[in-house]
């Protein structure tokens, strides 16, 4: 039988942590035939970015065409976008699909990946259009434009129409991680999983995001997925806990043994 087929709509990263390698390879991990189009070329290791190259949108647009008009996409995954252009196009030509929005606008570094009008574009295009969005608490208070609790910020996003997985969260006095889970009309939930004591994380977001797009592409629920795609980053930060690969923040692993 054919592998569900999930499409990747991203930046590259050429450390290898994150961006499509990141999603490609928790594809593939996960029983899923992986597609890529490429939005940007970065220079990046794991102490940051150094330099973005952004691709024409005509070609982002026709890599979006050569993959919808030849493989049965079963759900798609957007990373970085870079520009305004490329979140209305993505958000024009993946409606209706299954779609899992990481709302990629600042780097963990610091590097800014996506300004004002990008973030605008989100809310205005792409979110409405969206089956689940899963920011950071930096990533969704960026997108409301306010600081407020995961919690808060998931019920406000949701009213956007896409279901919200607020992920993260402060493991410090539990040793557990709280991830909010919103949908329109209904109040969060939360959604707990073993935090890892690691700085090896890098790519962490990525790869939560990429792993529930899999799970949706197999049918299985988004709650469901939610589920296992926190529990594959758990299991992978734990085989990556105690590498010493980079000078910075080190990359989660997406090695099976």
């Amino acid at each position: 039988m054919n592998p569900p087929v999930a499409l990747t709509i991203a930046g590259t990263d050429s450390g290898g942590a994150a961006g499509t390698a990141a999603d490609l390879a928790t594809f593939a991990a996960l029983g899923v035939h992986g597609a890529c189009v490429i939005t940007a070329v970065t220079a990046q290791d794991t102490t940051g970015v150094s330099d973005i190259h952004a691709v024409p949108i005509s070609t982002v647009e026709a890599q979006l065409h050569a993959v919808f008009d030849d493989l049965p996409v079963a759900a798609v995954k957007t990373g970085m976008l870079g520009s305004a252009g490329v979140v209305e196009l993505v958000a024009r030509l993946c409606a209706g699909r299954p779609l899992v929005v990481d709302p990629v606008l600042v780097a963990t570094s610091g590097a800014v990946l996506g300004g004002e009008d990008v973030r605008r574009a989100y809310l205005d295009h792409l979110l409405p259009v969206a089956t689940v969005v899963t920011p950071n608490l930096d990533e969704a208070r960026a997108l409301a434009g306010h600081d407020g609790s995961p919690e808060e910020l998931a019920r406000e996003l949701a009213g956007l129409k896409p279901a919200v997985i607020v992920t993260g969260g402060d493991p410090a006095a539990t040793g557990e991680c709280t991830d909010w889970l919103a949908e329109q009309g209904r109040p969060p939930i939360p959604l707990t999983h073993p935090a890892v004591p690691t700085k090896n994380d890098h790519g962490t977001g990525c790869t939560y995001s990429s792993a529930l797009a899999a799970h949706l592409a197999h049918g299985t629920t988004l709650r469901e997925a939610a589920d296992r795609a926190a529990a594959y980053v758990t299991r992978q930060l734990a085989r990556s806990q105690h590498w010493t690969l980079g000078r910075g923040r080190g990359p989660i692993a997406h090695l099976n043994t």
